[in-house]
Parts: structure tokens; sequence; C-alpha cells
């Protein structure tokens, strides 16, 4: 029986059918394919290539052949997987009952764009890689490719992600050669080993001679007397696969990572295609990625503006310990620059910068001999501000408040009027406080 395996997948959205998401079981999946509970992976893979072959809609006339092909491939789907068919055996559910973790993705999101969804791998694999229009049949695997969406948190550290997903892999009965047991590879009788064959046609302006793909050997040139039942001679055929991804530390969005030999094998042995893992990187809640830069906000109260104070708050690694130095008089707003302290630049060991935008509140819980102390510091500086302005001469009175007591000191520089708190700017709607330029 297949064990637990490691941690469970992250459900990735879906673009292609057959695949099961979270989705409760409608039928027995072991009566589905036909095979014992206790049938090892080959078993179930035999079992679901057969009634596959029987049920693909593109080869099926029944009415129900794509729903019941839906069935078979959703059972294959978990059976085939350890983890799953271990939690659907004990629960009843493959996704277990708590779920899965992180560190475990069952990729269904096979897209295009040089890649190939499920359904195009029974088209390969019915079709045998025959090319269209007379084109000889490729025989050298495609690429593949996926989708995989991390963290910021796993983006800034890097991470190693076990990725579960189908591709078209070299039989495992005939070990990728095609030929069953006693099978041999010869020269095609028909091309005679060009994969090539002319034909010739009478017509009204004489003969007229066409080329064409060989069909017996499908343009290989070679043919085999005895194919491998599984595989059809192919030398591969649809499997589960899983495989791992090492996702560097500092990924952007968009960035795409390369495994080697792990896209669609090619025909009887040929070079396989690789598998292309596009990564996306989700939105964080605590911080907003620019660049390799990382915005967040930190809050102090209004006291704490005015005189300056020290906050410390988690960073985007692990365990990490940020310190924020609020400078005295700061304002909404204001955006405090801490460096080396974002997201790591990828293949190197600098790293960007953390932007604090400070977020200023008014104490809502000051006691009373606190808030007559503030009174007290109020009306002080309204006394100062009346005595600045009764002492200034005649001619700087008239004047804009910024310019009063130019010749009388910094005392008199900072002073105000009764009446003119107006600020100097006209009164706009609040702007996002990331697009502030940085102090």
């Amino acid at each position: 029986m297949p064990g637990t395996g490691p941690a469970g997948p992250v459900e990735v959205q879906q673009r292609v059918s057959g695949e099961i998401g979270n989705v409760e079981p409608k039928k027995d999946y072991y009566e589905v394919l036909e095979v014992p509970r206790d049938a090892d992976a080959k078993t179930i893979k035999r079992a679901f290539l057969k009634k596959a072959r029987k049920l693909h809609p593109d080869v099926s006339d029944a009415p129900d052949a794509e729903e019941r092909f839906k069935e078979v491939n959703e059972a294959y789907t978990v059976l085939s997987d350890d983890q799953k068919r271990a939690n659907y055996d004990r629960y009843g559910d493959p996704n277990g009952p708590t779920g899965f973790g992180s560190d475990y993705v069952d990729v269904s999101d096979i897209f295009g764009g040089g890649g190939f969804g499920f359904g195009d791998i029974f088209d390969s694999f019915f079709g045998g890689g025959a090319g269209r229009g007379g084109a000889a049949q490729r025989t050298r695997g495609r690429d593949m490719g996926i989708r995989l969406t991390i963290t910021l948190e796993e983006a800034a550290s890097g991470c190693t992600k076990t990725v579960a997903y189908t591709r078209l892999a070299p039989c495992e009965d005939c070990g990728g050669s095609g030929a069953a047991e006693g099978g041999h590879m010869h020269t095609c009788d028909r091309c005679h080993g060009t994969g090539r064959v002319v034909e010739v046609q009478r017509t009204i302006f004489g003969q007229m001679q066409t080329q064409t793909t060989c069909p017996a050997c499908q343009g290989q040139g070679q043919v085999i007397d005895h194919p491998c039942e599984t595989c059809e001679g192919q030398g591969r055929a649809p499997s589960r696969e899983k495989v791992e991804v090492q996702v560097p530390a500092g990924v952007h969005s968009g960035q795409t990572i390369t495994v080697e030999g792990k896209g669609e094998a090619g025909l009887r042995g040929d070079a396989c295609g690789s598998l292309i893992v596009s990564v996306e990187v989700a939105d964080s809640d605590r911080f907003e990625r620019r660049g390799d830069d990382l915005y967040c906000t930190v809050q102090v109260d209004a006291l704490q503006a005015i005189l300056g104070t020290t906050v410390t708050i988690d960073g985007i690694m692990e365990g990490e310990r940020v310190t924020v130095e609020v400078p005295a008089g700061c304002q909404f707003g204001q955006q405090v620059v801490v460096e080396r302290r974002g997201m790591p630049r990828m293949g190197m060991i600098a790293r960007g910068n953390l932007v604090a935008v400070v977020q200023v509140e008014v104490p809502r819980d000051l006691t009373k001999k606190q808030l007559l102390d503030i009174a007290g510091i109020v009306a002080e500086r309204s006394l100062d501000d009346a005595a600045a302005v009764a002492d200034a001469p005649s001619g700087e009175k008239d004047a804009p408040a910024g310019e009063r007591g130019s010749a009388h000191g910094e005392k008199g520089a900072g002073a105000r009027a009764a009446g003119e708190h107006f600020g100097k700017e006209r009164w706009r709607a609040p702007k996002n406080p990331f697009k502030g330029g940085r102090k």
C-alpha cells in the first residue's frame, strides 16, 4: 500500500478537463478502474490506459464517453498519487481531513504557450505523434509548461516544491523501446527505410508524382514486429509524475524555471522535452513589493512622532526583526528607509531596501493629567505666538506669517497669529502614501 508521502498539495486553478481539484468522489475509484484495492501502481496504470483507449471522445462514439472518460481520469489521478490514495483509503477523501501542506503541489493547470494540456497528452498518445498534412512524425518530446504559485516569504528565502503532474513518460513495460518481449525493429518494407512514399497518378496532363509520409512507419523508416501492448509501440504512455522544483531566492512573478528531461517523453527512446515552471508570487498582507524593495506601514502615535521613536517589526525572512528609526517631527506618510532589509536580489548576496511608511495616529487613551499637560503646552505656544505678533514691527504685522520675525530670531519665525492656521497649500484628497517621496 502507498505511504503517506510528503505534505499535501496546494490546489492550483485548473483549465483542463479531467482533473479533480476539490470534488467529492462520486464512485469508488477502484470500481471505476476495475482493480482490487491492493493493486500496485503498474496494474492501476494498465487498467487506466485500457479504459482510456475505449472511452476517449476521439475514439468512442458513445454519448456518455466524455463523462465516463472524466471519471476514469479522476480515479487514476487519485490512485496514482501515493498521498491522495492513502487519504482516500483512510478517509474516503483524496484531500484528507485537514487539506494539504505547502511543499507539495498538485498541478492541474498545464497551459499553452509552449506547453499543452492534459487533453493534448492523450491526443499525442492516441495519435502517436503523427505529423499533420503529410509531415513526418515528431519523435522528440515536447516541452511542457506548468504554473506554480508561491508566497512572498517563499520567494524571499527560496524553497523546494514537489510538483505532481501528468505527462507522456517512457513506458515502464518496454523501457521506452516500444517493442514487446521478443520484438525487434526492422526496416519498413513499404518505404524501404526512407520514411517517404511516392505515388504516381495518371492525369490528362500526364503522370504526376506526389511524395507523402509513409503510412506504415509514420515516416520513421522502421517498424516493430511485436509492439508493446501498453504503449502500442510508442515507447511512452500517460503517467503521473513527481518532480522537485528548486525555486531560487528573490524570484519574480513571470520568471521561469526549466527542469530538463521532465517534459513529454520522446517517441521510442528519443529525447524528452523540458518542464517549464512559470512562477507566480502571491501578494502579501504585510508587504508590497516593488522590484527588490519592500514597502510596509508602521503605526506610531502623535506624541511618538513629535519626539521620535524606535519601532521593531517582523522582516520578510523567517525570524528576522527589523528596527525602524522614526525621526522626531515625523509626518503622516513619511517614508523611512531601512537599507538591505528588502527582497534578496536573485543570484546575489545583496538585498533591496525596506521602506516603512509612517502612519501617525492621535492617541485616545490619555489620562486627564496627560491632557492637562498637553493643554498647558498648547496654551504656552499660543501665548508665544501672540506675543511675537504684538512685538513685531508694524510693517511685519501685515506680512505673511512665515515671513514674520526674520529680524527677531527663530522664536518669531515660528510664531502664528490668531486665525492663521490655514495650510500653505490647497487641500486635496489623500493619495496612496506608498507613492510619496522618501525622506
